[in-house]
């Protein structure tokens, strides 16, 4: 696992905590010596890992839509930064450059990667870690959610049993390491 896609907000949130727990993924990621993909934001929580990502000589890959370069949100600082033309190119070009998956607490565009990429795992277009980062519970009442949709019937167990979850970066970024692909569940 050298290449981490992290999922995170364009926003901090209205909490530092979410904003410390950023800089404590990304220094226990430079102390594993991984690298970065992601959205190419230098805004909200994307610029705070980026930027502490860059300032200890790691490599930062940005992929991001003309468009966001058009507004101005791009982080100019990256190693490398790949311009694409739409939002489902920039999510392909992730996940195909990524060697496992975080999702930080984010919003509406943070969800819909991170839902995307559980669905590509299912479908075994990927065999790739999937994490949850649970900085301060923020992910709990989604987790929540992932179990009442499994008891009801609409998720296998393996999907939920697939995604990682910690508020730890050392434990989360352990078990990312220790991940193992398994077939997919018969559909019946």
């Amino acid at each position: 696992m050298k290449k981490i896609t992290i999922y995170c907000g364009s926003r901090k949130g209205d909490s530092s905590v979410y904003e410390e727990g950023a800089r404590a993924l990304a220094q226990e990621m430079i102390k594993r010596d991984h690298s970065l993909v992601y959205g190419a934001g230098r805004v909200g929580l994307m610029g705070v890992i980026a930027d502490e990502m860059l300032e200890a000589g790691k490599e930062v890959l940005g992929i991001i839509p003309q468009k966001l370069v058009d507004r101005e949100v791009a982080h100019r600082g990256c190693t490398e930064l790949i311009i694409v033309e739409t939002m489902r190119d920039r999510k392909w070009l992730m996940a195909e450059r990524g060697d496992a998956f975080i999702a930080m607490p984010g919003g509406i565009g943070t969800l819909e990667e991170l839902f995307e990429i559980m669905t590509l795992n299912q479908l075994h277009y990927i065999q790739k870690p999937l994490a949850l980062y649970n900085v301060n519970g923020y992910y709990d009442k989604l987790i929540a959610f992932l179990e009442h949709a499994m008891k009801e019937g609409f998720m296998y167990p393996e999907q939920e049993e697939l995604l990682i979850v910690s508020d730890d970066p050392v434990d989360l970024l352990d078990k990312i390491e220790k991940y193992e692909a398994r077939r997919p569940a018969d559909w019946g």
